[in-house]
């Protein structure tokens, strides 16, 4: 490829330049970048509100949020007020040893806010440094027990189809093939058991069957491996990266009873459902869970800046108690853990949730959603729809009797969120499910507009298909 001469570019780059950069010395996350090196990319300047625009100006309805980030929307001016005058403070003091103001209020507000018992806070800057961290403490937790026998606990148990996140030991937790398998030489075993995946049940069930089937595989594992399982840790109530494949009621009720009978630790992964994302401001809300530990991240800033939170119990932190001689310490941190401007940004978050009593709001909206998706039962090759509040998933199929998915190579998926993106509305695809994660402040007619510009992708790129 041609050498750019850098000195050459004005400073002032036109989108045709940019383009150029950008697949010059790009290497784009989950992209394969052969492919995308043919396409004409897209290069985002601003955005504002639901929307984002193009270095040409042109304006797009940013259907996922920005990767499932962005929660009341782009540029909002109570966030970047926030930053900003945080920034004339201090940007950055490490949490080493020292404490900052924003760090300090938003530990207070997030055990405030979060399901009861979680009464710590530990900082770190994105959902799989969350995962990371809860795995230590697991781990660490149990090691530290007077009671010795406890010390066996080292393992854990996920689910299939699960993903938090791309560290090593997060993806030692994951169950997805396509993101892990090249890597499994250099991860721990962790034990799986089938995830409730109505749509294409791992068990064989019906779906009205499929919840009660893999709840009865995991109350076998959980019951044969109790005696050195540290933790269980899971997506509550919609596994994202899987499909949006959202578990039936009382499943995630189910999980932590029988986490507490077998004294096994419940680590609820939060990341992509937290903040408002199923309709509650957590997840684990909807059934009253309260896990051992909780890891947030993605909407946690409103999506403004990188920042994570992992949330434990006053008992496993007093477990970490001693003389420093003992060596209890949690010898684990990250250069910006609890970063001033990202807490500043995750308090005007949370100030905006409540002055805007903007979980109240959602209802309505999750409903109009779930009329408007009745639509795409009558596509033909529409297998199945899943919702659960703001989180969305479409599964695209070759034929709708058998279930039979489309070839890989076909990249059916793609093709639509290309075809939705000609028509003014950003989506990602997770292989040939259809992701739309609406920001939560979207009004009703940028919803209409996101479901009729996917309706009417899939339709045009299907109706191509059959030429």
């Amino acid at each position: 490829m041609q050498s750019i001469d850098l000195e050459k570019i004005p400073a002032n780059t036109g989108c045709e330049d940019l383009q150029e950069l950008d697949k010059r010395y790009l290497w784009h996350p989950f992209t394969q970048m052969r492919e995308y090196c043919r396409e004409d990319n897209l290069i985002i300047e601003r955005g504002e509100g639901s929307y984002l625009f193009d270095t040409q100006g042109r304006k797009y309805l940013d259907g996922i949020s920005s990767l499932w980030v962005t929660v009341h929307g782009h540029n909002r001016k109570e966030i970047n007020e926030a930053i900003r005058s945080q920034a004339e403070q201090v940007s950055h003091s490490t949490l080493l040893g020292l404490s900052n103001v924003p760090a300090t209020r938003l530990a207070k507000e997030l055990v405030r806010i979060t399901p009861e018992g979680l009464s710590r806070v530990f900082y770190s800057d994105s959902g799989a440094t969350s995962v990371e961290i809860a795995l230590k403490m697991a781990f660490q937790y149990w090691q530290q027990q007077p009671d010795t026998r406890k010390r066996g606990k080292q393992r854990f148990l996920t689910f299939s189809g699960a993903y938090h996140g791309d560290t090593i030991g997060s993806v030692s937790l994951g169950g997805m093939d396509l993101f892990h398998s090249l890597y499994r030489p250099l991860l721990f075993q962790s034990l799986k058991a089938p995830a409730p995946y109505c749509y294409r049940c791992p068990m064989g069930r019906e779906a009205g069957e499929c919840g009660f089937a893999c709840l009865e595989e995991f109350d076998r594992l959980i019951s044969a491996h109790k005696d050195e399982l540290a933790a269980v840790v899971i997506e509550p109530l919609v596994q994202g990266a899987a499909g949006i494949i959202t578990a039936p009621p009382g499943y995630l009720r189910a999980v932590r009873e029988r986490c507490t009978e077998c004294d096994v630790l419940l680590i609820a992964d939060e990341v992509a459902v937290g903040f408002g994302r199923t309709g509650s401001l957590f997840a684990c809300e909807q059934e009253g869970v309260s896990p051992d530990l909780m890891c947030l991240a993605k909407g946690i800033t409103g999506g403004y800046l990188p920042l994570a939170a992992t949330l434990a119990t006053e008992k496993i932190y007093e477990a970490f108690l001693g003389e420093y001689s003992e060596y209890k310490t949690f010898f684990h941190g990250h250069s910006y853990t609890g970063n001033p401007l990202a807490c500043a940004a995750a308090l005007a978050n949370l100030e905006i949730f409540e002055r805007d009593c903007v979980i109240e709001g959602l209802q309505g909206k999750i409903e109009r959603l779930r009329q408007g998706l009745e639509h795409f039962h009558a596509l033909p090759h529409v297998g199945d729809v899943r919702q659960r509040g703001f989180m969305i998933g479409i599964e695209l199929v070759k034929d709708k009797a058998t279930k039979e998915p489309f070839a890989p190579a076909l990249r059916m998926g793609h093709r639509v969120i290309l075809e939705a993106r000609r028509r003014g509305v950003i989506l990602r695809p997770l292989g040939d499910v259809l992701v739309l994660m609406p920001i939560l402040g979207m009004s009703d007619s940028e919803l209409d507009q996101l479901l009729q510009v996917t309706y009417e992708s899939i339709g045009a790129v299907m109706s191509e298909m059959t030429v």
